[in-house]
C-alpha cells in the first residue's frame, strides 16, 4: 500500500501531465507480457516485425518479471505537452549513482547489459529507447496522444463538476482518497506513506498500467493511472460520407475527404482507417492529383488537408436541410 498524504495546499496542487519517456518505458510490460494487456495486443502485433532488430539486452534490463521499471523512466511530466526529445537530453545526463541505483532498486543488481562505465551504458539504453519509439511509437504517437489528452479533458471535466474527491476516486479501483490521503494499493509488498508536503501530485494517464503504478522509490510524487478509451484506439473509424460521394470516389477515398477537414499524415490515416501505408497513400495521392487536397511537409511528415474543391465537392454532395 502506497499513501500519499495531502494538505489543503497540497489538494490545490493536483495536476496533470503526459510524458512519452513514461509511456515508452511502460510500454515494455506489453512486450514483455502481451497476455497481461489485452486492449493494447494490436499494438504488440503491428509493431512486431519493427522491434525485431531492436536492442532486446538493453531493453530487457529495464523490466523485471514482477513489470518494474526504473524510477528514471518514469519522470514527472514538466507539463501536459512534455517533448520526447527534452526527456531523453535530461536521460543522458542521468548522474550515474541515480542510474546504479534505480536499475539496483528493481532488480537488486545493475543488469549486465548495462554494467560498465555508466557514460556507455546509458547511451547504450537511451538508443535502445530511442530505436523502440522510431520502430514501435513514431507512427502512432498521434492517436496515442490523443487518448492521453481526452483523458485529461475528461478529468478536468470531473473535477468541475463534481470535485477533485470524486475525480481521484474514479481513477481506477485500487485508488481511493478520503480527503486527506490518497490511498494506491499496487502489487508491491511494502507499506509506504510519503507526504506531498507543497512538492504536488502529478497524475499521469499510461495506456501500460491496469490498475496504477508509482515510482518505486520515494521520488516525486507521481500516480500513473490507466487512460479512459483504449478499447477504440485501435478499431479502424469510420467516418460518414455522403452517399453520391462515395459513388463517384469509391467508400474509402470518400470517407478519407470526409475527414480531412483537419491536417493529418498518410501513417495516421492508416491506423485510423485500417488501411494499409501503400494503400492509403495511392488514395491521398489520386485526391490530390484530383486538386481535392492539399500537402505540406510538416517535419518528417507530409500532412494532407482537403482543399477548397474538395470541401466544396463535399458540400455539395450533403442533402439539403
Amino acid at each position: 500500500m502506497l499513501r500519499y498524504v495531502l494538505d489543503e495546499q497540497d489538494v490545490a496542487a493536483v495536476r496533470f501531465g503526459i510524458s512519452p519517456l513514461c509511456e515508452l518505458g511502460l510500454s515494455l510490460r506489453a512486450v514483455h507480457a502481451p497476455e497481461w494487456f489485452p486492449l493494447q495486443l494490436p499494438w504488440v502485433r503491428r509493431t512486431e516485425a519493427s522491434r525485431a532488430d531492436l536492442d532486446h539486452a538493453a531493453l530487457d534490463a529495464l523490466i523485471d518479471d514482477r513489470m518494474w521499471t526504473p524510477d528514471f523512466l518514469n519522470p514527472r511530466p514538466s507539463s501536459p505537452l512534455t517533448r520526447l526529445d527534452d526527456e531523453l537530453a535530461a536521460l543522458r545526463d542521468l548522474p550515474a549513482d541515480r542510474f546504479h541505483a534505480d536499475l539496483v532498486a528493481v532488480h537488486g543488481r545493475v543488469p549486465d547489459a548495462l554494467a560498465g562505465p555508466p557514460r556507455a551504458a546509458i547511451g547504450r539504453m537511451v538508443a535502445a529507447l530511442e530505436e523502440l519509439w522510431a520502430a514501435s511509437f513514431a507512427p502512432y504517437w498521434s492517436r496515442m496522444r490523443a487518448v492521453l489528452e481526452a483523458d485529461v479533458v475528461h478529468r478536468g471535466r470531473q473535477i468541475a463538476q463534481q470535485g477533485l474527491g470524486a475525480m481521484l476516486n474514479g481513477l481506477t479501483a485500487t485508488v481511493d482518497f478520503d480527503g486527506d490521503v490518497l490511498r494506491v494499493r499496487l502489487r508491491d509488498p511494502r507499506d509506504r506513506t510519503q507526504a506531498i508536503v507543497g512538492t504536488g501530485l502529478t497524475l499521469v494517464p499510461t495506456m501500460f498500467t491496469r490498475r496504477a503504478s508509482a515510482p518505486v522509490g520515494d521520488g516525486p510524487p507521481m500516480l500513473m493511472y490507466p487512460a479512459r478509451g483504449q478499447g477504440a484506439l485501435w478499431e479502424a473509424e469510420r467516418v460518414a460520407n455522403p452517399a453520391a460521394l462515395a459513388g463517384i470516389l469509391g467508400d474509402t477515398r470518400a470517407s478519407l475527404l470526409a475527414a480531412l477537414g483537419d491536417p493529418a499524415s498518410s501513417t495516421e490515416l492508416g491506423v485510423r482507417f485500417g488501411v494499409t501505408p501503400s494503400a492509403v497513400n495511392q488514395h491521398l495521392r489520386a485526391l490530390r492529383d484530383a486538386g481535392l487536397l492539399s500537402s505540406a511537409r510538416h517535419g518528417r511528415s507530409v500532412l494532407y488537408l482537403r482543399s477548397e474543391l474538395g470541401s466544396a465537392l463535399l458540400e455539395g454532395a450533403l442533402p439539403a436541410s
